[in-house]
């Protein structure tokens, strides 16, 4: 327990809060869903009597919210120095609180100072309400925040009063679902879209996404399926008053992780998915004080070594380093040494780096000599844990699985979801593209006349030659819709090579001439605002380009309605009727 003296005396100034001496803090693990590792814990106020709420309840009452919450802020990481092996630590502030954060940033140096924690080993959970704050106020707040290197994440998303636009205004770094959402899961229809909602739009901006209160292995295989890689909840790991993660996972659970591959949702996993928490030292430690710390921790499979600013400098096999450093004279030879003698060169990676090219980077090497795992980094090159790559070759494999479990049977080309994500990609990045509908005229009459195996044949025939574009036109996806109905989306200097490809051919079937439409849609930056608008704009094109005699070629763009005929026999200009 942590007194209110005690971080008086330790921050070097009155605090004067009115804070109950008597609020001991317990610790409960984020898990990450693909590998059942902790990768955080957060830290949870317990007061004597009633619950956190009651107590910031009657400081607010009291005109002490901000004081008393940094209180409890700075409490909670002196707490923390129990934690074997000390992992990133979650401290929950109310909104008001980051409001004032040059008052939260000198409290909570002496308490960092006092735990060797670094403020990049913090992550600040913003809790509600947010109606109270001025949003200005909060937002550069956080920013200043940001700027001392703390994390930055919004709790208790989906049952507080969280504005969504505040999401895009700051861009947190992880955002946490409430537990009455995931209490509707997965039967609930209304907590299944928002959920799946939520975690489409972390997958294209890059935001950690976090399950609270998974009580259930139903709630858990529904989140693998909607690609939340993150959890928290009593089925996982209780609250530890210990700071510590006491027990394993329970088998149940750590086999529906195990067997999470038939329930993904992201077709390519991400580097930062596989992410595992690092043990390091100063680039300076002695070759006994690494040999103490893995006798310690008989897990620990490698210690990376860091510089001041925690950026990798060496990394520690276990194996290797203490076959090097034990034995008749290695101790004697080694102990008080640096450790680094006896280090590699780090295999570092971006934590938002696909899981293929981390295979790349380590495609050539000796895994034995350099071992399983490699240092994740963030944008400043600061380590923030370790990927196992037997796990990534693993989740890459199961991947590519779901992918090809995906294809069209007939084509072997994707259904419309990477043209759907394609889109949206461009869409959010503001890019100029072309998204087209090709289909054959008079299929029926194909199959009809020659049989089904010359129809499937021919469309085989187009799904080649729409790979073939995809291998040679970079900036060109397809996708095989099913029937004979494909989607392509492209560059705006690439469609005419496609058209030409596409339509300036003979196509035919058992002998018999086939004809094909290609209607296209010219999206400048803004004039879509999804996959569903564009492929709504595009029906109407596709009906004009099978309306003219032979293979043909139209061409509009959103918010007009001239059509350009670029392939057939009509006039170069008509209207959409």
């Amino acid at each position: 327990m942590v007194t209110n003296h005690h971080l008086t005396a330790v921050a070097g100034h009155d605090v004067r809060v009115t804070v109950a001496p008597d609020v001991s803090f317990a610790f409960q693990p984020l898990l990450s869903t693909r590998t059942g590792e902790a990768i955080a814990v957060e830290a949870l106020a317990r007061p004597r009597t009633g619950d956190t709420y009651d107590l910031l309840r009657a400081a607010g009452k009291a005109g002490r919210l901000v004081q008393t919450d940094i209180s409890l802020a700075s409490r909670a990481v002196l707490a923390s120095v129990r934690q074997d092996p000390p992992l990133p630590l979650h401290v929950n502030i109310v909104a008001a609180t980051a409001t004032a954060p040059d008052e939260l940033l000198r409290f909570l140096r002496p308490a960092l100072n006092q735990t060797g924690r670094k403020p990049r080993d913090i992550v600040l959970e913003i809790t509600p309400p947010f109606s109270r704050v001025h949003r200005a106020e909060l937002i550069r707040g956080l920013a200043v925040l940001r700027e001392a290197g703390y994390g930055v994440a919004f709790d208790a998303i989906g049952d507080g009063d969280l504005p969504l636009s505040l999401l895009t205004d700051v861009g947190p770094d992880l955002i946490k679902l409430d537990a009455h959402l995931i209490a509707g899961l997965p039967d609930d229809p209304a907590c299944l879209a928002v959920v799946e909602c939520l975690a489409q739009y972390c997958t294209r901006t890059g935001t950690r996404l976090a399950a609270v209160g998974v009580e259930s292995e139903e709630q858990l295989l529904c989140l693998n399926r909607l690609g939340v890689r993150l959890a928290q909840g009593n089925l996982l790991a209780g609250a530890s008053q210990e700071g510590g993660i006491s027990l394993p996972l329970p088998r149940p659970v750590a086999e529906i992780i195990e067997l999470n591959a038939t329930t993904g949702a992201a077709p390519v996993p991400v580097v930062s998915d596989y992410l595992r928490p690092a043990t390091t030292m100063a680039q300076d430690a002695t070759s006994e004080e690494v040999r103490d710390t893995f006798a310690d921790n008989p897990a620990i499979s490698g210690v990376v070594l860091v510089d001041a600013e925690g950026r990798p400098v060496s990394t520690l096999p276990r194996s290797r380093f203490l076959l090097a450093v034990t034995g008749l004279y290695g101790h004697a030879l080694n102990a008080k040494k640096p450790a680094v003698r006896h280090g590699d060169i780090p295999r570092t990676i971006r934590g938002d780096a696909s899981s293929l090219q981390l295979l790349d980077l380590v495609g050539d090497t000796d895994w034995d000599r350099h071992g399983d795992e490699v240092v994740v980094v963030d944008a400043d090159r600061v380590c923030v844990g370790v990927a196992r790559i037997s796990e990534v070759v693993r989740g890459v494999a199961e991947a590519k699985i779901e992918q090809a479990a995906a294809l069209n049977p007939l084509t072997r080309l994707p259904g419309s979801d990477t043209v759907d994500r394609d889109i949206d990609r461009r869409i959010h990045a503001a890019e100029m593209f072309v998204v087209a509908w090709l289909d054959v005229d008079s299929f029926k009459q194909v199959n009809d006349t020659v049989g089904f195996a010359a129809g499937n044949d021919l469309i085989r025939h187009i799904g080649r030659v729409l790979a073939d574009a995809e291998r040679d036109l970079n900036g060109t996806r397809v996708a095989h819709v099913g029937g004979d109905d494909f989607l392509v989306v492209t560059d705006l200097d690439e469609i005419s090579a496609l058209a030409a490809r596409l339509v300036d051919r003979q196509w035919d079937a058992e002998g018999m001439s086939v004809s094909v439409s290609l209607a296209s849609l010219v999206c400048a930056a803004g004039s879509v605002r999804s996959y569903r608008e564009a492929s709504r704009l595009l029906a109407p094109l596709k009906k004009r380009a099978k309306s003219v005699p032979g293979s043909s070629w139209v061409l509009s763009r959103p918010g007009s309605d001239r059509v350009e005929v670029l392939r057939g026999s009509r006039p170069a200009h008509a209207r959409v009727g």
